[in-house]
Formats: structure tokens, sequence, C-alpha cells
């Protein structure tokens, strides 16, 4: 899935027509009409931020009320275009943020100071490591009390409310304390477009006794945002373009690999134009599963090193060249750094840098610009897809199961992978879900997301509920395991109060099963629960919801 957001990163606005938000799309281009006068009695900073979420897509904000955000709250209802989900915890909050931030291009979460903004942490750092731009906002201390020595509730005990900024500020690209009318106006606006253009979290802090007076810098309706486009340095481009063409225009067997910072870069359909240009053999990378179409006549599947996709790895690692367009080579997705690649055989393409083999590198180059010129430069080379297809033994049915067999998993996803479509989206929780996941063949359309640069356990439930609520078209499918399950189970409760459509298949396996394949031991196994029981406990009649227990 190739998220855009408004005019970032794209050519400057031929039209002064403002944009209508859609899936995956920001407004972002500033309309020519002077902004509305506003009454003065709404001329709000709560208004004012409602406003601004509206505008860049954000239609609905997960939210955990506290004493500090309650008045701000009241004004994100009041807005008629927002919608307010309240979430059982800070965490699953943040978690949701995350999900819809990666199906409508940006999300947005509100808890209350400290007890709320620490609980939420841990998801904003998740969202961070992905790359996604979301909005976290807590209600923070009246401004009358900043500077006075005051100790405050929901604190650690000391006169100083630091603590939580401190926090945020190694896992948000800007933070905003607004304790002043003054300059709410700007820092909320920066904050905003700062997430906007560097495509990561932010942390905006707002007194708990700002959001209902009235000031002047909010009396007209907010002019949508205009960001001024990256772009790439001309000479830069055109000498990366000239050197990745020779090297790969004399290789015999090229292929190329997408990884998952082709998001960020909103360069999906740019890689997809090289690769229907070159005719070279297609994989991805096990976090870029879902941002390169898998229906493309040339995609060989994952490449993941000894974990690979049946023969994909055989083709990628005997290839005497191949270009990476956004990897992050971590240890899990190098498999413990134990990828058979060669750094003099490697284009390694980044957001706005491209490397090649040992050297040149070339800074200041966007990835998308690189990508399409250069799929203008090569010659059509379908040896490593030939390869793969002569090699490519198609995979068989898994045997029937006999009567009071225990299910499979080979067996259960066979099923699983019969009711995906261009209307489903798949959430695959860290851990064995990962690699059952992998397997399945996504249908045009279908989307795919997990969390494997961070791994939190839990993360799919939150970000289950997130997804579906930004695209209630589709019917999300999330693969969670038990012990995941069991950390935020909660927000099975606001899936339901949103009337969502969700299929979870809840994997019991009595523990953490990953972590028994790294090191076993006792602390991997878990209490079992009744999880159908729990669920139609949390049900309680209100809705609709089913659950049943299957074992054979």
């Amino acid at each position: 899935m190739d998220t855009k957001i408004g005019s970032l990163d794209t050519c400057r606005p031929t039209s002064n027509d403002m944009i209508n938000p859609t899936n995956g799309a920001v407004a972002a281009i500033q309309s020519s009409v002077s902004p509305t006068m506003i009454n003065a009695s709404e001329s709000t900073l709560g208004r004012h931020l409602a406003r601004r979420l509206v505008q860049i897509g954000v239609t609905d904000v997960f939210s955990v009320p506290g004493d500090f955000n309650l008045t701000l709250l009241d004004h994100l209802i009041a807005e008629p275009e927002l919608n307010l989900v309240g979430c059982c915890n800070e965490l699953n909050a943040g978690y949701a943020a995350d999900g819809y931030a990666r199906s409508r291009g940006v999300g947005a979460c509100v808890v209350t100071f400290t007890v709320g903004g620490l609980s939420v942490l841990n998801a904003i750092a998740g969202a961070y490591s992905e790359n996604l731009p979301v909005i976290c906002i807590v209600g923070g201390p009246n401004s009358n009390d900043y500077g006075t020595n005051r100790i405050l509730h929901h604190t650690i005990g000391l006169p100083d409310f630091s603590q939580e900024l401190a926090c945020f500020q190694t896992v948000t690209c800007f933070q905003a304390v607004v304790n002043n009318l003054e300059d709410a106006h700007e820092l909320i606006d920066t904050a905003i477009s700062t997430a906007l253009k560097e495509s990561k979290p932010v942390y905006i802090s707002i007194s708990c006794n700002l959001s209902a007076i009235p000031h002047p810098t909010f009396s007209r309706e907010p002019v949508p945002f205009s960001l001024t486009p990256k772009l790439s340095n001309k000479l830069g481009l055109e000498a990366a373009v000239e050197a990745a063409a020779e090297f790969l225009n004399k290789a015999v067997k090229p292929v190329l690999v997408g990884g998952p910072k082709l998001r960020p870069a909103h360069a999906g359909e740019a890689f997809v134009e090289l690769a229907d240009a070159s005719g070279y053999a297609l994989a991805i990378m096990p976090s870029a599963k879902g941002l390169v179409p898998e229906h493309h006549p040339h995609f060989i599947g994952t490449y993941w090193g000894a974990v690979s996709t049946a023969f994909c790895a055989e083709i990628v690692e005997s290839a005497d060249a191949y270009l990476f367009a956004g990897p992050i080579f971590n240890d899990y997705s190098s498999v413990g750094y134990s990828l058979l690649l060669k750094k003099e055989k490697a284009i390694i393409v980044q957001p706005d840098r491209v490397v090649i083999a040992n050297g040149p590198a070339f800074g200041c180059i966007l990835m998308k610009d690189f990508l399409s010129a250069l799929a203008k430069r090569l010659k059509c080379n379908t040896t490593a897809y030939d390869n793969y297809h002569r090699i490519f033994v198609p995979e068989g049915q898994p045997l029937r199961g006999a009567p009071k067999e225990p299910l499979r998993v080979n067996v259960l996803f066979q099923h699983i992978q019969k009711m995906l479509s261009s209307e489903t989206a798949v959430i695959a929780e860290t851990g064995d879900s990962w690699f059952n996941c992998q397997k399945l063949k996504l249908p045009r359309g279908c989307g795919y997301e997990f969390q494997m640069q961070y791994g939190s356990i839990g993360w799919s439930v939150g970000a289950t509920l997130g997804y579906a609520q930004a695209v209630p078209e589709k019917r999300v499918i999330s693969f969670i395991g038990d012990g995941s399950f069991q950390v935020t189970a909660q927000d099975v409760s606001t899936m339901l109060r949103c009337g969502q459509k969700t299929i979870i298949f809840l994997i019991n396996n009595g523990g953490y099963t990953i972590e028994v394949e790294i090191h076993d031991g006792p602390y991997n196994v878990i209490k079992n629960w009744n999880y159908t029981g729990l669920v139609d406990a949390i049900h309680n009649g209100e809705g609709k919801c089913w659950t049943a227990k299957v074992s054979l």
C-alpha cells in the first residue's frame, strides 16, 4: 500500500482547489478563498485542533479520558466531522492510532497527563520505529501551575512537570508544550505539519485550562496546510541514475527487493514502475509485505534468508546484482545477520540516499524520483525470473486431517487463504503469526500489516481496532497468539461498541511459542483462559458477536 499525504513530496499544485481527504490521503493544499471568520466565543484552541485533525484526514481520534483532558475532549466531540473513540487503556489507544495511520496516512490519540502519557509511550515508540505520523495529544497541567513549585497529582511527586516531555523526546520528531495561548496556534500547526513531513509521531501537551478560552489567533477557520514538497538534487539524481543503470545493465541476472521504507518514501508506485520496465524478478523483505503487489507477474515471494518463500532466496542470493529499495537490515529481517548477500553486488536505495556497491554514494535524492528515472534507463532482463520459473515447484495441498486429529496450522491457513480478497486486510501479531502469515498470497487490494521493527506483543489488538475504524469497508482478519492477546484483550470491547466486523483468529499455543523457539523455560508458559467465554462476557449481549473453539 502506497500511502500518500496530501501534497507532501509531490509536484507543486497547479490548482488552488482544496483536496478532500480520502483513505491514504490528506488535504494539504491551500485554498485561494479567504478563511471564514469564526464567532468570537468559538475561536478556541480546542476547536482549532479539532479542525486541523479533520483537515489532514483524521476522522476518528482514539482517547482515554482523564481530568487533565476532559475540556479538550468536549471540543473534539463538538466537531461534527470528528468521531471520538474511547479505548479501554492508553496503550491500546496508541496502538489504534498506529493502525489507523497505516491505512489513512495519519492517526491521533488523546490521553491525560503523565499517567496517560507514559502509558501510551510504548505505542508511540512503535509508531516511531515504523515511520508512522501519529499525533499524540496529552492534556497537561493548568498553565497557572507552571513555575509555582506546586506538586500535582498524576506526577512522580516533584514540582517539575517535564518528566513526560523528556520521555517523549526520543520517540517523537517534535514536541510542543502549549501552556500559553499566544504561541499555541504556531506550536500546534508546527507539530502537525512536522509529523506529516517527517512521517514520525509528534507530542502535543495542552494545558487543561486553555482549550475553551477564545483567542484572536483562532478567529478564522484554519487555512489547510500547503507543505513544501521535498525535491531531489537534480545533478545528484542524474549521476546516481547513470551509475546505477551502468551497474545493473551489465549484470546477467539482477533482482529487485522491496523494503519497509517504501512506505515513508511514498515510493510504492515508482518501485512497481521499475519492476514493470526492467523485467527483473521482484521480491520483498518480510517487513515490506503488503507494500508491493503480490499479483505482479514477476513476483517471487519474501526474501528472508533461511526462512524465505520457497525458491526466493536461491534467486536473490545467486543474483550478480540486487537493488534493495528502502531496506532495514536488523537482526529480525536478516535472520540473525545470516543473509548471504555481498555489498559489492548491491544497490541500496533509502528514502533520500543511494549507495552503489562499495561506492559511490549520492545524497539528497528522493527514492521515488530515483526509481522512476532509473526505470527509463534499464534494459529489460528477465533472466532471474526465468530461472525462478524454471525451478519453481508449486506447493502441494496439506494432507486431509483424520477424524479427531488436532487441527494443523497448514490446514488452518489453507482455509484462510481462500478468505482473502480485495475487501479484506490481514493484521499479524508479533510471534509465530509473522511466519504463518508471510506464507499467505495477498490478492490485489488486500491489506497487510505487522510490526516487525518494534515487535511489541499485544500491538495487534489496538492496531486491528484502528485499522478497521479507518477502512470500515474492509473486513480485517487478525492473527493473534494467546500470550499477546492477554496483554491487550480489553479493546475487543471497543471493536464491539464501534460495530466493527473484524475476524480474530486466536492461536492458542499455551504460552509464548516464539520465545520457546528462542530459549525455552517455565516463564514461557501462561495461564490458559477461556477465550471464547471471555469475549462472550465482554460482548454481554450488546452488538454482534460470534465465538467458537476449533481444535479438530
